[in-house]
This record gives C-alpha cells, structure tokens and sequence, in this order.
C-alpha cells in the first residue's frame, strides 16, 4: 500500500504478474516423473529420500504437492479404499481375469505430466487394449476434464466403439460429462482401485515407452514443439514402431487386421 502511495496511483490498479515455476523446481519435477516410471511404489517419504540424495532437501509436504501436481500417487494398499467422492459417481473393475480377445473389446485412457523447458503439459490418451493403438490424444496445460471429453469424443467418432472403457479415478475421469459421453454412447464403465496402477498396465507402458524414446531424449521449447514431436511419435509408435507382446508388428497392422476380420465375420452372419 505505501508503495502504491509513492507512486501515486491507486491500490485497485495494482497487480500483480504471476510467477513461473523456478528451475530448481521443474528439475525436481522431472527427476520425480522420472524416478516414477521406475519406482511407482515410492511414496512422499521415499520420494523426499531420493531427492536428498540427489542433492535437493525437499520436506515431505513439499514432495506432497508437487505429487499432486504431477497426478501421481505411490502404488500399494490405502484405507478406506470404499470411500467415494460424493460429487463423482465411482464404478467398478470390470477388466479382472477377463481375457482380451479383441480389438474395440476394452479402450483405457489416462494423463501424465509432459516436462518442457520452462514449464510442463500435460498429455491424455486413448488405446485400444488388443492392439495397443493409440486411437486418440491430445496435449494441454492444464488438467482440467474438458480435454479428456475431447479426445474420448474424437476417439468414439473414428472407430467403432469398445464394449468397456477403463479409467483410474482420476476427478477428469469420474466426472460427469465424461462418464455420461461413455453412457451415450452404451459402453460400460471400468476404474482402477485407487494406487493401482497396474489395473490400466497397457496405457502406463505407454507413458514409459514415449517418454524414454522421445520426452527425455529432447529439450522442448513450448506447447506447439511438443504437440508437433508427440504427434510424430504416435505415428511413428502407431505405424512403424514394431511390439514384442504383438509378435513384432504394429498396433495398425493389429488393429486393421482384426477389424476387417470381425466386418467379413459380420457379414456372414
């Protein structure tokens, strides 16, 4: 106020530019995003220890944070797991012991944190679990929900639609316009248990996958740079880039040879 005072100007026009995150602290962000991808079972105690040894005394509230901010939560046994989010209607694991024998038979999305220079994004995508084709994506700087309905929409426009969709519990995933495009569109709904990671193991190969071929391979200079190299990515990962697990072929081959298979298999009928 004295400041406003000197300059002679009035204390309602005073605002104030919002700061940027520090270095330090988007380096702190990429070594946990990285130590992540590893270590999924770490939590703000081992994620604290890990930072001190590499030379960052972090506190645990901290870590805590900057794990929220990160959309990333240790993956082991928590309590209460039953409790719901009274705003957020949350469905159940259909995908356990269940055999997937098809394409479009259960699709999974998800986010993670995309490091840049100076800042970070966030990236959501849909796949299909039989082929692992990344059928939709798109990249934002917030995680707000409207992008995830966005891609869900893209995805269920181009290709037939899945029998179940699957999830975490994520607030973007729960949320009603999300859920409700799914109940339109007559696809039953699956989440994760919570820090389960490994309920939705296809799409989080993924996320290893393009960020140690691709995100920490390179320095990002802004939003546009990095949608244009994830795009080439996804292509090259879709068309090009050969899968043990699918007997070294590619999602396309996968995904288009069994669609065409089902489409003779319809017509016969």
């Amino acid at each position: 106020m004295r400041q406003c005072e000197l300059l002679g100007i009035s204390r309602s026009s005073l605002y104030y530019q919002p700061v940027g995150p520090s270095d330090e602290e988007l380096t702190i962000l990429r070594l946990m995003d990285e130590q992540y991808l590893k270590t999924p079972f770490y939590g703000s105690r081992r994620m604290v220890a890990y930072l001190a040894h590499h030379g960052y005394a972090v506190n645990r509230k901290r870590v805590q944070r900057l794990m929220r901010q990160l959309g990333i939560q240790a993956v082991y046994p928590k309590p209460k797991l039953s409790k719901r989010n009274l705003e957020h209607q949350v469905y159940p694991y259909l995908l356990r012991d269940v055999k997937i024998a098809s394409v479009n038979q259960v699709w999974s999305a998800d986010i993670t944190y995309l490091p840049v220079l100076k800042g970070h994004f966030y990236l959501v995508a849909v796949m299909d679990w039989f082929s692992r084709k990344v059928l939709s994506w798109q990249v934002s700087n917030t995680m707000d929900g409207a992008f995830c309905v966005d891609v869900l929409e893209e995805a269920l426009l181009h290709y037939q639609k899945p029998m179940i969709f699957n999830s975490d519990q994520g607030a973007q995933f729960t949320a009603n316009a999300f859920t409700q495009t799914l109940k339109q569109a007559n696809v039953q709904i699956s989440m994760d248990g919570r820090g389960r990671c490994y309920d939705n193991i296809f799409i989080e190969r993924l996320w290893r996958s393009i960020k140690y071929e691709l995100i920490y391979l390179k320095a990002f200079e802004d939003g546009r740079h990095l949608s244009q190299e994830v795009s080439a990515w996804f292509h090259f990962y879709n068309r090009q880039r050969f899968h043990q697990s699918l007997n070294y072929r590619t999602p396309d081959e996968i995904y288009y040879e069994a669609c065409a298979k089902q489409e003779v298999m319809c017509n016969s009928c």
